[in-house]
Protein backbone atom coordinates (compact mmCIF):
# COMPACT_ATOMS: atom_id res chain seq x y z
CA UNK A 1 0.00 0.00 0.00
CA UNK A 2 1.12 3.55 -0.60
CA UNK A 3 0.20 5.37 2.61
CA UNK A 4 0.06 9.11 2.87
CA UNK A 5 0.84 11.01 6.05
CA UNK A 6 -2.83 11.87 6.45
CA UNK A 7 -4.37 11.21 9.81
CA UNK A 8 -6.29 8.06 10.65
CA UNK A 9 -9.48 10.05 10.94
CA UNK A 10 -9.33 11.41 7.42
CA UNK A 11 -8.51 7.97 6.07
CA UNK A 12 -11.50 6.35 7.71
CA UNK A 13 -14.11 9.02 7.09
CA UNK A 14 -13.28 9.90 3.49
CA UNK A 15 -15.74 8.36 1.00
CA UNK A 16 -14.54 5.28 -0.83
CA UNK A 17 -13.73 5.43 -4.48
CA UNK A 18 -15.33 2.99 -6.84
CA UNK A 19 -12.37 0.62 -6.74
CA UNK A 20 -10.73 -1.59 -4.14
CA UNK A 21 -7.32 -0.01 -4.25
CA UNK A 22 -5.97 2.05 -1.32
CA UNK A 23 -7.66 5.42 -1.19
CA UNK A 24 -4.51 7.27 -0.10
CA UNK A 25 -2.02 6.31 -2.81
CA UNK A 26 0.52 9.10 -3.41
CA UNK A 27 1.89 10.13 -6.73
CA UNK A 28 4.89 8.33 -8.10
CA UNK A 29 8.21 9.48 -6.76
CA UNK A 30 10.39 11.25 -9.30
CA UNK A 31 12.93 8.43 -9.13
CA UNK A 32 10.32 5.88 -10.19
CA UNK A 33 10.18 5.42 -13.93
CA UNK A 34 6.67 5.45 -15.41
CA UNK A 35 5.31 2.22 -16.76
CA UNK A 36 5.63 1.78 -20.49
CA UNK A 37 2.63 2.62 -22.59
CA UNK A 38 2.18 -1.04 -23.45
CA UNK A 39 1.41 -1.71 -19.82
CA UNK A 40 -1.75 0.34 -20.14
CA UNK A 41 -3.07 -1.41 -23.22
CA UNK A 42 -5.57 -4.23 -22.85
CA UNK A 43 -3.86 -7.58 -22.53
CA UNK A 44 -4.56 -9.99 -25.36
CA UNK A 45 -4.80 -12.95 -23.00
CA UNK A 46 -7.57 -11.47 -20.88
CA UNK A 47 -7.55 -9.97 -17.41
CA UNK A 48 -5.07 -12.41 -15.89
CA UNK A 49 -2.58 -11.65 -18.66
CA UNK A 50 -2.27 -8.13 -17.23
CA UNK A 51 -0.75 -9.38 -13.97
CA UNK A 52 2.72 -10.05 -15.43
CA UNK A 53 2.59 -6.59 -17.01
CA UNK A 54 2.00 -5.06 -13.58
CA UNK A 55 4.48 -7.05 -11.52
CA UNK A 56 6.86 -8.76 -13.94
CA UNK A 57 6.85 -12.35 -15.12
CA UNK A 58 8.95 -13.72 -12.26
CA UNK A 59 6.74 -12.33 -9.48
CA UNK A 60 3.87 -14.78 -9.92
CA UNK A 61 5.88 -18.05 -9.70
CA UNK A 62 8.00 -16.62 -6.87
CA UNK A 63 4.93 -15.62 -4.88
CA UNK A 64 3.31 -19.00 -5.50
CA UNK A 65 6.14 -21.31 -4.48
CA UNK A 66 7.60 -19.09 -1.75
CA UNK A 67 4.39 -19.56 0.27
CA UNK A 68 4.49 -23.35 -0.06
CA UNK A 69 6.62 -23.89 3.11
CA UNK A 70 3.90 -22.31 5.26
CA UNK A 71 1.40 -24.83 3.87
CA UNK A 72 3.82 -27.68 4.64
CA UNK A 73 4.86 -26.60 8.13
CA UNK A 74 1.90 -27.59 10.29
CA UNK A 75 1.30 -30.97 8.67
CA UNK A 76 5.05 -31.56 8.44
CA UNK A 77 5.51 -30.96 12.17
CA UNK A 78 2.57 -33.25 12.96
CA UNK A 79 3.94 -36.01 10.71
CA UNK A 80 7.54 -35.81 11.91
CA UNK A 81 6.89 -35.57 15.64
CA UNK A 82 4.22 -38.27 15.59
CA UNK A 83 6.49 -40.63 13.63
CA UNK A 84 9.51 -40.06 15.89
CA UNK A 85 7.75 -40.05 19.26
CA UNK A 86 4.97 -42.51 18.35
CA UNK A 87 2.64 -40.18 20.23
CA UNK A 88 -0.37 -38.52 18.66
CA UNK A 89 -0.61 -36.21 21.66
CA UNK A 90 2.91 -34.82 21.20
CA UNK A 91 2.49 -34.65 17.43
CA UNK A 92 -0.77 -32.77 17.77
CA UNK A 93 0.76 -30.44 20.33
CA UNK A 94 3.64 -29.69 17.94
CA UNK A 95 1.21 -28.88 15.13
CA UNK A 96 -0.76 -26.71 17.54
CA UNK A 97 2.43 -24.90 18.57
CA UNK A 98 3.14 -24.12 14.92
CA UNK A 99 -0.38 -22.74 14.48
CA UNK A 100 -0.26 -20.63 17.63
CA UNK A 101 3.17 -19.30 16.72
CA UNK A 102 2.01 -18.36 13.24
CA UNK A 103 -1.17 -16.72 14.53
CA UNK A 104 0.83 -14.59 16.97
CA UNK A 105 3.85 -13.94 14.78
CA UNK A 106 2.15 -13.02 11.51
CA UNK A 107 0.69 -9.68 12.71
CA UNK A 108 4.04 -8.77 14.27
CA UNK A 109 5.78 -9.41 10.94
CA UNK A 110 3.07 -7.33 9.25
CA UNK A 111 3.65 -4.38 11.60
CA UNK A 112 7.41 -4.60 11.04
CA UNK A 113 6.93 -4.77 7.27
CA UNK A 114 4.76 -1.64 7.39
CA UNK A 115 7.34 0.20 9.49
CA UNK A 116 10.66 -1.11 8.13
CA UNK A 117 9.81 -2.29 4.62
CA UNK A 118 9.10 -5.79 3.33
CA UNK A 119 12.58 -6.64 2.04
CA UNK A 120 14.48 -6.59 5.34
CA UNK A 121 11.70 -8.25 7.33
CA UNK A 122 11.35 -11.08 4.81
CA UNK A 123 15.11 -11.67 4.65
CA UNK A 124 15.46 -11.88 8.43
CA UNK A 125 12.37 -14.06 8.84
CA UNK A 126 13.59 -16.43 6.10
CA UNK A 127 16.87 -17.05 7.93
CA UNK A 128 15.18 -17.30 11.35
CA UNK A 129 12.56 -19.70 10.03
CA UNK A 130 15.14 -21.94 8.40
CA UNK A 131 17.09 -22.16 11.65
CA UNK A 132 13.90 -22.90 13.61
CA UNK A 133 12.87 -25.71 11.24
CA UNK A 134 16.30 -27.31 11.47
CA UNK A 135 16.09 -27.01 15.27
CA UNK A 136 12.68 -28.69 15.21
CA UNK A 137 14.02 -31.63 13.20
CA UNK A 138 17.03 -32.05 15.49
CA UNK A 139 14.97 -31.69 18.67
CA UNK A 140 12.48 -34.32 17.51
CA UNK A 141 15.26 -36.87 16.98
CA UNK A 142 17.63 -35.94 19.80
CA UNK A 143 15.37 -35.18 22.79
CA UNK A 144 15.04 -38.43 24.79
CA UNK A 145 11.69 -39.45 26.21
CA UNK A 146 9.77 -37.02 23.99
CA UNK A 147 6.67 -39.18 24.23
CA UNK A 148 5.94 -37.25 27.39
CA UNK A 149 4.69 -33.69 26.83
CA UNK A 150 6.89 -32.40 29.65
CA UNK A 151 10.00 -33.87 28.04
CA UNK A 152 8.94 -32.57 24.62
CA UNK A 153 9.07 -28.90 25.64
CA UNK A 154 12.14 -28.20 23.43
CA UNK A 155 10.32 -29.75 20.47
CA UNK A 156 7.24 -27.64 21.13
CA UNK A 157 9.35 -24.50 21.59
CA UNK A 158 11.09 -25.07 18.25
CA UNK A 159 7.70 -25.67 16.59
CA UNK A 160 6.36 -22.43 18.07
CA UNK A 161 9.34 -20.40 16.82
CA UNK A 162 9.07 -22.03 13.40
CA UNK A 163 5.44 -20.92 13.17
CA UNK A 164 6.09 -17.43 14.52
CA UNK A 165 8.99 -16.75 12.15
CA UNK A 166 7.37 -18.17 9.01
CA UNK A 167 7.57 -15.51 6.24
CA UNK A 168 4.14 -14.15 5.37
CA UNK A 169 4.53 -14.24 1.61
CA UNK A 170 0.83 -14.42 0.72
CA UNK A 171 -0.37 -11.40 2.73
CA UNK A 172 2.61 -9.27 1.73
CA UNK A 173 2.11 -10.22 -1.92
CA UNK A 174 -1.42 -8.84 -1.64
CA UNK A 175 0.00 -5.61 -0.23
CA UNK A 176 2.27 -5.34 -3.27
CA UNK A 177 -0.63 -5.90 -5.66
CA UNK A 178 -2.64 -3.18 -3.92
CA UNK A 179 0.29 -0.79 -4.21
CA UNK A 180 0.96 -1.68 -7.85
CA UNK A 181 -2.66 -1.23 -8.93
CA UNK A 182 -2.83 2.13 -7.17
CA UNK A 183 0.17 3.44 -9.14
CA UNK A 184 -0.43 2.30 -12.68
CA UNK A 185 -2.46 5.19 -14.09
CA UNK A 186 -1.61 6.16 -17.60
CA UNK A 187 -3.08 6.77 -21.04
CA UNK A 188 -6.36 4.95 -21.34
CA UNK A 189 -6.27 3.64 -17.75
CA UNK A 190 -9.10 4.65 -15.40
CA UNK A 191 -9.73 4.01 -11.73
CA UNK A 192 -12.31 1.40 -12.73
CA UNK A 193 -9.74 -0.42 -14.87
CA UNK A 194 -7.27 -0.42 -11.99
CA UNK A 195 -10.01 -1.76 -9.74
CA UNK A 196 -10.49 -4.62 -12.19
CA UNK A 197 -6.75 -5.30 -12.09
CA UNK A 198 -6.80 -5.46 -8.29
CA UNK A 199 -9.78 -7.82 -8.19
CA UNK A 200 -8.00 -10.01 -10.72
CA UNK A 201 -4.85 -10.02 -8.59
CA UNK A 202 -6.78 -10.84 -5.41
CA UNK A 203 -8.62 -13.63 -7.22
CA UNK A 204 -5.28 -15.08 -8.27
CA UNK A 205 -3.86 -14.74 -4.74
CA UNK A 206 -6.76 -16.64 -3.17
CA UNK A 207 -6.38 -19.33 -5.82
CA UNK A 208 -2.65 -19.54 -5.06
CA UNK A 209 -3.44 -19.94 -1.34
CA UNK A 210 -5.93 -22.71 -2.09
CA UNK A 211 -3.51 -24.54 -4.37
CA UNK A 212 -0.60 -24.39 -1.93
CA UNK A 213 -2.74 -25.53 0.99
CA UNK A 214 -3.85 -28.48 -1.12
CA UNK A 215 -0.42 -29.28 -2.57
CA UNK A 216 1.53 -28.68 0.65
CA UNK A 217 -0.07 -31.40 2.81
CA UNK A 218 -0.15 -33.78 -0.15
CA UNK A 219 3.59 -33.26 -0.72
CA UNK A 220 4.25 -33.86 2.98
CA UNK A 221 2.33 -37.13 2.89
CA UNK A 222 4.10 -38.41 -0.22
CA UNK A 223 7.63 -37.56 0.95
CA UNK A 224 7.09 -38.75 4.52
CA UNK A 225 5.52 -42.06 3.56
CA UNK A 226 7.85 -42.92 0.68
CA UNK A 227 11.18 -41.54 1.94
CA UNK A 228 11.58 -40.13 5.46
CA UNK A 229 9.41 -38.17 7.93
CA UNK A 230 12.05 -35.43 8.27
CA UNK A 231 12.28 -34.77 4.53
CA UNK A 232 9.18 -32.55 4.13
CA UNK A 233 10.39 -30.12 6.79
CA UNK A 234 13.90 -30.15 5.34
CA UNK A 235 12.46 -29.32 1.92
CA UNK A 236 10.37 -26.53 3.47
CA UNK A 237 13.55 -25.09 5.00
CA UNK A 238 15.38 -25.17 1.66
CA UNK A 239 12.46 -23.56 -0.16
CA UNK A 240 12.28 -20.83 2.48
CA UNK A 241 16.00 -20.11 2.32
CA UNK A 242 16.03 -19.93 -1.49
CA UNK A 243 12.67 -18.56 -2.60
CA UNK A 244 11.72 -16.12 0.16
CA UNK A 245 14.86 -13.97 -0.27
CA UNK A 246 14.22 -13.93 -4.03
CA UNK A 247 10.66 -12.74 -3.33
CA UNK A 248 11.96 -10.22 -0.81
CA UNK A 249 14.32 -8.47 -3.23
CA UNK A 250 11.95 -8.60 -6.21
CA UNK A 251 11.57 -5.05 -7.62
CA UNK A 252 7.88 -4.97 -6.66
CA UNK A 253 8.87 -4.29 -3.04
CA UNK A 254 9.74 -0.72 -4.10
CA UNK A 255 6.03 -0.07 -4.78
CA UNK A 256 5.18 -0.37 -1.06
CA UNK A 257 5.98 2.80 0.85
CA UNK A 258 6.94 2.40 4.49
CA UNK A 259 4.77 3.93 7.20
CA UNK A 260 6.13 7.20 8.51
CA UNK A 261 6.18 7.53 12.27
CA UNK A 262 3.62 10.05 13.45
CA UNK A 263 4.26 12.48 16.29
CA UNK A 264 3.19 11.26 19.70
CA UNK A 265 0.30 13.68 19.86
CA UNK A 266 -1.02 12.61 16.47
CA UNK A 267 -0.59 8.93 17.25
CA UNK A 268 -2.56 9.28 20.45
CA UNK A 269 -5.43 10.90 18.56
CA UNK A 270 -5.58 13.92 20.94
CA UNK A 271 -6.30 17.18 19.21
CA UNK A 272 -4.06 20.13 19.94
CA UNK A 273 -5.48 22.63 22.41
CA UNK A 274 -6.82 25.85 20.89
CA UNK A 275 -4.79 28.99 21.22
CA UNK A 276 -5.63 31.48 23.90
CA UNK A 277 -8.70 33.46 23.01
CA UNK A 278 -9.99 30.78 20.67
CA UNK A 279 -13.72 30.77 20.10
CA UNK A 280 -13.84 27.01 20.44
CA UNK A 281 -13.76 27.03 24.22
CA UNK A 282 -13.97 23.97 26.52
CA UNK A 283 -16.97 22.52 24.71
CA UNK A 284 -15.05 22.53 21.43
CA UNK A 285 -12.13 20.79 23.14
CA UNK A 286 -14.38 18.03 24.42
CA UNK A 287 -15.97 17.56 21.02
CA UNK A 288 -12.57 17.24 19.34
CA UNK A 289 -11.34 14.81 22.01
CA UNK A 290 -14.36 12.51 21.69
CA UNK A 291 -14.23 12.49 17.89
CA UNK A 292 -10.97 10.46 17.62
CA UNK A 293 -12.30 7.93 20.15
CA UNK A 294 -15.41 7.35 18.02
CA UNK A 295 -13.26 7.08 14.92
CA UNK A 296 -11.00 4.53 16.59
CA UNK A 297 -14.04 2.51 17.64
CA UNK A 298 -15.33 2.48 14.06
CA UNK A 299 -11.90 1.46 12.83
CA UNK A 300 -11.66 -1.39 15.33
CA UNK A 301 -15.12 -2.69 14.39
CA UNK A 302 -14.45 -2.42 10.67
CA UNK A 303 -11.11 -4.26 10.89
CA UNK A 304 -12.24 -6.82 13.49
CA UNK A 305 -15.10 -8.12 11.35
CA UNK A 306 -12.97 -9.43 8.44
CA UNK A 307 -10.39 -10.79 10.90
CA UNK A 308 -13.13 -12.68 12.78
CA UNK A 309 -14.45 -13.87 9.43
CA UNK A 310 -11.06 -15.37 8.63
CA UNK A 311 -11.04 -17.10 12.03
CA UNK A 312 -14.40 -18.61 11.10
CA UNK A 313 -13.06 -19.54 7.67
CA UNK A 314 -10.12 -21.30 9.30
CA UNK A 315 -12.49 -23.03 11.69
CA UNK A 316 -14.47 -24.22 8.69
CA UNK A 317 -11.29 -25.58 7.08
CA UNK A 318 -9.87 -27.25 10.19
CA UNK A 319 -13.12 -28.82 11.32
CA UNK A 320 -13.85 -30.11 7.82
CA UNK A 321 -10.41 -31.74 7.68
CA UNK A 322 -10.79 -33.38 11.09
CA UNK A 323 -14.34 -34.53 10.35
CA UNK A 324 -13.33 -35.98 7.00
CA UNK A 325 -10.56 -37.92 8.72
CA UNK A 326 -13.11 -39.59 10.99
CA UNK A 327 -15.54 -40.02 8.08
CA UNK A 328 -12.99 -41.75 5.83
CA UNK A 329 -11.81 -44.01 8.66
CA UNK A 330 -15.36 -45.33 8.98
CA UNK A 331 -15.17 -47.15 5.65
CA UNK A 332 -11.50 -47.00 4.52
CA UNK A 333 -8.48 -45.30 6.11
CA UNK A 334 -8.08 -41.82 7.58
CA UNK A 335 -5.42 -41.00 4.96
CA UNK A 336 -8.23 -40.75 2.39
CA UNK A 337 -9.34 -37.52 4.08
CA UNK A 338 -6.56 -35.55 2.39
CA UNK A 339 -7.77 -36.55 -1.06
CA UNK A 340 -11.38 -35.78 -0.18
CA UNK A 341 -10.45 -32.37 1.18
CA UNK A 342 -8.45 -31.65 -1.97
CA UNK A 343 -11.69 -31.85 -3.97
CA UNK A 344 -13.12 -28.90 -2.08
CA UNK A 345 -9.84 -27.03 -2.41
CA UNK A 346 -9.75 -27.42 -6.18
CA UNK A 347 -13.33 -26.26 -6.73
CA UNK A 348 -12.71 -23.36 -4.35
CA UNK A 349 -9.59 -22.33 -6.27
CA UNK A 350 -11.42 -22.43 -9.61
CA UNK A 351 -14.28 -20.35 -8.22
CA UNK A 352 -11.83 -17.80 -6.79
CA UNK A 353 -10.42 -17.22 -10.27
CA UNK A 354 -13.91 -16.47 -11.57
CA UNK A 355 -14.32 -13.46 -9.26
CA UNK A 356 -12.29 -11.34 -11.68
CA UNK A 357 -15.18 -11.65 -14.16
CA UNK A 358 -18.09 -10.99 -11.77
CA UNK A 359 -20.19 -7.88 -12.58
CA UNK A 360 -19.00 -4.65 -10.99
CA UNK A 361 -22.46 -3.82 -9.64
CA UNK A 362 -22.09 -6.84 -7.32
CA UNK A 363 -20.61 -4.98 -4.32
CA UNK A 364 -18.18 -6.61 -1.92
CA UNK A 365 -20.72 -6.48 0.92
CA UNK A 366 -23.36 -8.20 -1.21
CA UNK A 367 -20.73 -10.68 -2.36
CA UNK A 368 -19.84 -11.57 1.25
CA UNK A 369 -23.46 -12.08 2.26
CA UNK A 370 -24.36 -14.10 -0.85
CA UNK A 371 -21.33 -16.42 -0.69
CA UNK A 372 -21.66 -16.97 3.06
CA UNK A 373 -25.38 -17.67 2.72
CA UNK A 374 -24.60 -20.26 0.07
CA UNK A 375 -21.94 -21.84 2.31
CA UNK A 376 -24.36 -21.95 5.24
CA UNK A 377 -27.02 -23.53 3.04
CA UNK A 378 -24.70 -26.15 1.54
CA UNK A 379 -22.71 -27.10 4.67
CA UNK A 380 -25.51 -29.27 6.19
CA UNK A 381 -25.11 -31.55 3.16
CA UNK A 382 -21.94 -32.82 4.84
CA UNK A 383 -24.17 -34.73 7.25
CA UNK A 384 -25.74 -36.86 4.52
CA UNK A 385 -23.09 -39.02 2.76
CA UNK A 386 -21.89 -42.33 4.17
CA UNK A 387 -19.53 -43.30 1.32
CA UNK A 388 -16.81 -41.56 -0.66
CA UNK A 389 -18.57 -40.75 -3.94
CA UNK A 390 -21.51 -38.78 -2.48
CA UNK A 391 -19.08 -36.92 -0.22
CA UNK A 392 -16.95 -35.99 -3.23
CA UNK A 393 -20.00 -34.47 -4.90
CA UNK A 394 -20.92 -32.53 -1.76
CA UNK A 395 -17.38 -31.20 -1.31
CA UNK A 396 -17.16 -30.24 -4.97
CA UNK A 397 -20.28 -28.08 -4.68
CA UNK A 398 -19.44 -26.79 -1.20
CA UNK A 399 -16.10 -25.42 -2.37
CA UNK A 400 -17.70 -23.11 -4.93
CA UNK A 401 -18.57 -20.22 -2.54
CA UNK A 402 -15.44 -20.65 -0.40
CA UNK A 403 -12.85 -19.17 -2.79
CA UNK A 404 -14.94 -16.11 -3.74
CA UNK A 405 -15.64 -15.44 -0.07
CA UNK A 406 -11.92 -15.44 0.71
CA UNK A 407 -11.28 -13.00 -2.15
CA UNK A 408 -14.07 -10.77 -0.84
CA UNK A 409 -12.92 -10.70 2.78
CA UNK A 410 -9.35 -9.86 1.75
CA UNK A 411 -10.72 -7.07 -0.47
CA UNK A 412 -12.75 -5.64 2.40
CA UNK A 413 -9.69 -5.91 4.63
CA UNK A 414 -7.84 -3.71 2.14
CA UNK A 415 -10.73 -1.23 2.14
CA UNK A 416 -10.94 -0.79 5.90
CA UNK A 417 -7.19 -0.92 6.69
CA UNK A 418 -6.00 2.36 8.22
CA UNK A 419 -3.41 4.37 6.33
CA UNK A 420 -0.03 2.66 6.48
CA UNK A 421 -1.40 -0.47 8.18
CA UNK A 422 -2.25 -2.60 5.17
CA UNK A 423 0.50 -5.14 5.84
CA UNK A 424 -0.66 -5.43 9.44
CA UNK A 425 -4.27 -6.06 8.43
CA UNK A 426 -3.38 -8.54 5.66
CA UNK A 427 -1.18 -10.61 7.97
CA UNK A 428 -3.86 -10.47 10.68
CA UNK A 429 -6.34 -11.90 8.19
CA UNK A 430 -3.93 -14.69 7.30
CA UNK A 431 -3.17 -15.46 10.94
CA UNK A 432 -6.91 -15.61 11.59
CA UNK A 433 -7.14 -18.51 9.14
CA UNK A 434 -4.28 -20.32 10.90
CA UNK A 435 -5.74 -19.79 14.36
CA UNK A 436 -9.19 -20.83 13.18
CA UNK A 437 -7.83 -23.97 11.55
CA UNK A 438 -6.23 -25.04 14.82
CA UNK A 439 -9.45 -24.25 16.70
CA UNK A 440 -11.67 -26.10 14.25
CA UNK A 441 -9.41 -29.14 14.15
CA UNK A 442 -9.37 -29.35 17.94
CA UNK A 443 -13.13 -29.00 18.42
CA UNK A 444 -14.12 -31.30 15.56
CA UNK A 445 -11.48 -33.85 16.55
CA UNK A 446 -12.87 -34.09 20.07
CA UNK A 447 -16.43 -34.39 18.79
CA UNK A 448 -15.46 -37.04 16.26
CA UNK A 449 -13.63 -39.03 18.92
CA UNK A 450 -16.51 -38.96 21.39
CA UNK A 451 -19.65 -38.77 19.23
CA UNK A 452 -18.71 -39.66 15.66
CA UNK A 453 -18.15 -37.78 12.43
CA UNK A 454 -21.77 -36.70 12.00
CA UNK A 455 -21.57 -34.60 15.15
CA UNK A 456 -18.15 -33.26 14.11
CA UNK A 457 -19.60 -32.00 10.81
CA UNK A 458 -21.80 -29.61 12.82
CA UNK A 459 -18.71 -27.46 13.43
CA UNK A 460 -18.26 -26.40 9.76
CA UNK A 461 -22.03 -25.81 9.60
CA UNK A 462 -21.79 -23.41 12.56
CA UNK A 463 -18.68 -21.74 11.10
CA UNK A 464 -20.45 -21.10 7.79
CA UNK A 465 -23.45 -19.65 9.63
CA UNK A 466 -21.15 -17.37 11.62
CA UNK A 467 -19.60 -16.14 8.36
CA UNK A 468 -23.05 -15.13 7.13
CA UNK A 469 -23.82 -13.26 10.36
CA UNK A 470 -20.47 -11.47 10.23
CA UNK A 471 -21.19 -10.47 6.63
CA UNK A 472 -24.47 -8.84 7.60
CA UNK A 473 -22.74 -7.09 10.50
CA UNK A 474 -19.98 -5.84 8.18
CA UNK A 475 -22.59 -4.35 5.85
CA UNK A 476 -24.19 -2.50 8.76
CA UNK A 477 -20.88 -1.22 10.14
CA UNK A 478 -19.65 0.08 6.80
CA UNK A 479 -23.01 1.69 6.11
CA UNK A 480 -22.95 3.41 9.51
CA UNK A 481 -19.50 4.75 8.75
CA UNK A 482 -21.06 6.45 5.76
CA UNK A 483 -18.81 4.83 3.17
CA UNK A 484 -19.74 3.28 -0.15
CA UNK A 485 -18.64 -0.24 -0.78
CA UNK A 486 -16.53 -0.80 -3.84
CA UNK A 487 -18.04 -2.85 -6.65
CA UNK A 488 -16.40 -6.07 -7.64
CA UNK A 489 -14.67 -6.61 -10.90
Amino acid sequence: MNPSPSSLASTLDAPLSTDTRPATAPALAPATAPAPAAAFEPAKGGRFARLPLLAGRSFIPLGLFARLPLAMLTVGALTLVTAVTDSYAVGGAAAGAVGIGSALGAPVLGVLADRLGQRGVLLVSAVANTVAIVALILAAYLIPGAKDLAAAVPVLAAAFVAGASCPQVGPLARVRWMALTSRTFGPGRSAAANSADLDTALSYESTADELTFVLGPALVGILASLLAPWLPLALAAVLTLVLVPAFAVHPTHHAVVRTARRPAAAASGVAAAPAAGSADGPDGDRRRETRPAAQRARTLAAVALPVLAMVCMGTFFGSTQASLSSFSASFATSELAGLLYAVMGLSSAAAALSVAYWPRRFSVNARWIACAALMAGLAPLLLLPSTALPMILVLLVLGLPVGPLMVTVFAIGGLVAPAGKLGTVMTALASGIVAGTALGSSIAGQLAQNFGYSTAFLVPVCAATALFLLGTAAAVVLRQRGRKTAPAA
